[in-house]
């Protein structure tokens, strides 16, 4: 929230509201300003008007001031003019409320701030008019699912999830536009600067399919555990989105050789149905796949003596083909054990891939 180059000229208020609610008191204590001391509780706090302005990000401080009686209101909270009108002490409503959990003697530290805030004053201030980028931003963050069986693709990574009832994070950006009060191009603009800025992952699929948005270093802030790395390739196998690849496929940037990955019944193409994926494809999702691994931490798929084995599970009869990877590191005391799925798309040589993963 501390980055300038994200814009907070908008009229949702909600990145403003946020703002009152991490620096609002844990517990009773007492600020001392211009030599008074002044009480404040729970769910309070009392600032200058330079300090609020500075915080709203605004010129001139009889605008903070205005965005203040915005707040007040639509009755998100309650504030009063001390010291001749150079300090402002506000409450947030229904505080105690929504942070029952915090009842107890909690030290009070506004750089590392914990507090609740309720879901639903996200969607009424976003719905009140056009979002700024702070907005977009705040709105993504609050979103974001980790882990969820619920949540499809939320193994992968944090996962943004709009709670369309479907448990499908696949978002388009008509909906986006729709959301935040701004138009598609302005969606696609935004969605790339915070992609380019490394603060989320964008992953988009073309036709009717949408985009599904993964955020950066969320694992790191909110868990204290390593972000991960999302690839679309991966995010593709989850969704069942169709990858096409060319018919000539060459070697990537993938330092794995074809040596090292051994298919059984070594032919044109896997269980030697002419219809099945070329055994060049099925290197190239190797390679793919232990890349994938890799950025997980399978420090295996790095070494250049590491051997893939691959088991045809099933015929290509009914138009899917299973097929078992094994992995095997060259000590020989460790082996992974992975079965992947490819189901042909209308024409034989675009691959659906998914994948389940079992190690072992």
């Amino acid at each position: 929230m501390s980055d300038t180059d994200i814009r907070t000229n908008g009229n949702s208020y909600l990145f403003y509201y946020m703002i009152l609610c991490s620096y609002a008191n844990f517990r009773t204590s007492y600020r001392k300003l211009e030599g008074i001391s002044y009480l404040v509780g729970p769910g309070e706090w009392i600032c200058t008007t330079a300090e609020l302005s500075e915080w709203f990000r605004t010129r001139f401080q009889h605008q903070a001031i205005f965005i203040m009686d915005f707040l007040q209101s639509q009755h998100y909270l309650t504030y009063i003019r001390l010291g001749r009108g150079n300090l402002i002490k506000f409450q947030i409503t229904d505080w105690c409320k929504n942070n029952t959990a915090l009842d107890y003697n909690y030290p009070c530290l506004k750089d590392v701030i914990f507090f609740f805030f309720p879901i639903s004053a996200v969607h009424e201030l976003i719905s009140m008019g056009k979002c700024s980028e702070m907005d977009i931003v705040l709105d993504l963050w609050i979103h974001a699912i980790y882990n969820d069986e619920q949540v499809q693709g939320s193994d992968i990574g944090p996962v943004v999830y709009f709670r369309n009832c479907t448990g499908n994070p696949l978002v388009s950006y008509t909906e986006l536009g729709l959301r935040w009060g701004i138009s598609k191009a302005t969606v696609s603009r935004v969605l790339n600067k915070l992609q380019n800025k490394e603060y989320l992952s964008l992953v988009s699929f073309t036709g009717r399919h949408g985009s599904v948005i993964y955020l950066c270093n969320y694992l790191s802030t909110m868990f204290s555990i390593s972000d991960v790395m999302i690839d679309k390739r991966e995010v593709s196998m989850t969704f069942q989105v169709p990858i096409y690849l060319p018919d000539n496929v060459t070697s990537d940037d993938s330092p794995i050789t074809d040596d090292q990955i051994i298919i059984q019944d070594e032919c044109d193409c896997v269980s030697g149905a002419k219809s099945c994926v070329l055994n060049s494809h099925i290197r190239l999702m190797v390679r793919k796949v232990a890349k994938i691994l890799t950025a997980q931490g399978f420090s295996c798929c790095e070494c250049p003596r590491t051997q893939y084995k691959l088991y045809s599970l099933s015929d290509c009869e009914n138009g899917n083909l299973r097929y078992s990877l094994k992995i095997v590191c060259p000590d020989g005391r460790t082996s992974y054990q992975f079965e992947l799925t490819l189901a042909p798309t209308e024409a034989t040589d675009k691959t659906n891939t998914s994948k389940s993963k079992k190690g072992r």
